[in-house]
């Protein structure tokens, strides 16, 4: 499902600073626009994830005409910025969204020697938490 909410855009100290007035004033930035509108998409993408997740009703989106920006940039101390600040939509496909972010679980088969498996046993070892931080350190190293 595709969700869309304008975010008001807006250079600030030579970055691209975003801001969304529809959920709460949630901002992010970007070294260039570019940068900023895929920021932007995952900061709202995050936000609606985890709103829906804890099952809270997602605000209608404001028509874009109806963004004032300069009442968005004074609530920042932004006013400077109103002449080259603009509106733009953001789309957010949170089908997608929650396939790259999710952290549902997902079972996984493996075989280990049966004295280690005893041995793991004994001492209470959560195969699946030993198993979950051995693949994290190793995709991070």
């Amino acid at each position: 499902m595709n969700y869309v909410y304008p975010a008001v855009f807006y250079e600030e100290e030579g970055k691209i600073s975003v801001i969304f007035p529809d959920l709460g004033n949630l901002a992010t930035f970007g070294d260039n626009v570019a940068d900023a509108m895929r920021m932007a998409q995952d900061a709202c993408g995050l936000h609606l994830f985890t709103s829906l997740r804890d099952g809270e009703k997602l605000p209608t989106a404001t028509a874009l005409n109806k963004i004032d920006i300069a009442s968005v940039l004074k609530d920042f101390d932004m006013e400077s910025a109103e002449s080259t600040a603009f509106v733009n939509m953001v789309l957010v496909d949170m089908t997608e969204y929650a396939k790259q972010h999710s952290d549902k679980a997902v079972k996984k088969t493996l075989s280990i020697p049966m004295w280690l498996n005893t041995l793991c046993e004994e001492k209470s070892i959560n195969f699946s938490k030993v198993l979950q931080d051995a693949l994290l350190a190793k995709v991070q190293s």
